[in-house]
């Protein structure tokens, strides 16, 4: 199969869907492998890097998904990109389409068939091709909101670890889950005073066993989120279904009690965001204030530590990537029932079905899809 790894364009976006090590496999097994120029300058990868690796180098993005059976990503492809994909053609990326009809329509329109990285399940439901970036991205909503909490950028001043004899700062982290457990890990080694919100009861046993007396566990219902805000000085959004749009859980009401300068970083915001008043920014723009609360809402986090977070994403969706190649999207689906919960679109027809309930689609079963 011919394999097409283009340049992301997003804004300040600098993964990229195959590093040389990953051509280098792909190659082994006899596939072909076109990159697009300067692909991988953002994880310090030159095309002479690729090269070695036995990719042959294109002058742009057209090249590569004209000439190619199947693309390999990292984020949703863009406006221009979706205009360049066809019927056909395999697209393998993370697409999150249950907040976003225009890009829904655009695949639709296309024929192309779109295997969702953060769809694909695993065993006891996981979700493995998710669960890297949600690593990346719960550290990472630490180290913004502490940021995010400095009186320069527009914050309320305080240090999450406190000193001695001053008080910690308080954060609270909705969702118990990868990126949960990943942000309450880096704020309690900063020192702050934490909770946890869940509503799975032994999510909450485990997490409390882990952390024991270094952070809190607490059941997540509207009147713990109401309480709980107003106390808190940094509020991390980590709620997740599958495939479907966010549950808002914070109102832009319950911004009223929170006090000046707190933050909210809300990591679910590819899914549409969990805070009412939370709408997708950049890496160039990050934050704004509602009501005296500065938002962090960055929709691609992990494309700041592109490196780390490129490499991550291959250990996990390389394997797939290969068996697609080796086998054909059809047979691979129909041998895998976990990389099948990857398929959202197919011929234009919604193939997931929380996407189709989302945005009013009708649904074709994967079987179907398929057979």
């Amino acid at each position: 199969m011919r394999i097409g790894c283009p340049k992301e364009i997003k804004n300040h976006e600098y993964r990229v869907g195959l590093t040389p090590e990953s051509v280098r496999e792909l190659t082994a097994h006899g596939h072909e492998v076109w990159v697009e120029t300067g692909a991988g300058m953002g994880i310090g990868a030159t095309d002479i890097d690729y090269q070695a690796c036995g990719a042959k180098i294109q002058p742009d993005a057209k090249a590569v998904f004209d000439g190619c059976e199947m693309i390999v990503k990292v984020k949703e492809p863009q406006a221009v990109e979706r205009a360049m994909l066809r019927e056909g053609q395999v697209l393998y990326t993370y697409l999150h389409l249950a907040p976003d009809p225009e890009q829904t329509a655009d695949l639709v329109r296309s024929g192309v068939t779109a295997i969702a990285y953060e769809t694909v399940t695993g065993p006891g439901g996981s979700l493995p091709l998710l669960k890297p970036m949600s690593q990346v991205a719960g550290r990472m909503s630490i180290q913004a909101g502490a940021t995010a909490l400095e009186k320069a950028h527009g914050g309320r001043g305080v240090l999450l670890g406190g000193v001695p004899g001053v008080l910690p700062g308080r954060v609270m982290v909705i969702g118990g889950g990868v990126v949960g457990f990943n942000a309450a890990q880096m704020a309690v080694g900063l020192g702050a005073d934490v909770t946890i919100l869940d509503r799975d009861p032994e999510v909450l046993e485990k997490l409390g066993i882990y952390f024991e007396s270094r952070a809190k566990t607490r059941f997540s219902n509207k009147a713990n989120i109401e309480q709980m805000i107003c106390e808190a000085e940094l509020v991390i959004g980590a709620v997740l279904i599958p495939g479907a749009a966010a549950p808002k859980l914070v109102t832009r009401d319950m911004l009223k009690c929170m006090k000046p300068g707190a933050v909210l970083v809300d990591v679910a915001i590819d899914q549409g965001g969990c805070f009412e008043t939370s709408r997708a920014t950049t890496h160039a723009d990050p934050t704004y204030v509602i009501d005296d609360v500065v938002h962090y809402c960055v929709a691609n986090m992990p494309g700041a530590v592109a490196r780390t977070s490129t490499y991550a994403l291959n250990n996990v969706t390389l394997p797939h990537a290969l068996r697609i190649a080796e086998m054909g999207w059809k047979a691979a689906l129909r041998a895998n029932p976990h990389l099948a919960e990857g398929l959202n679109v197919h011929a234009g027809k919604v193939t997931y079905k929380a996407v189709a309930d989302e945005l009013g689609y009708e649904y074709l079963p994967v079987a179907e899809a398929i057979a």
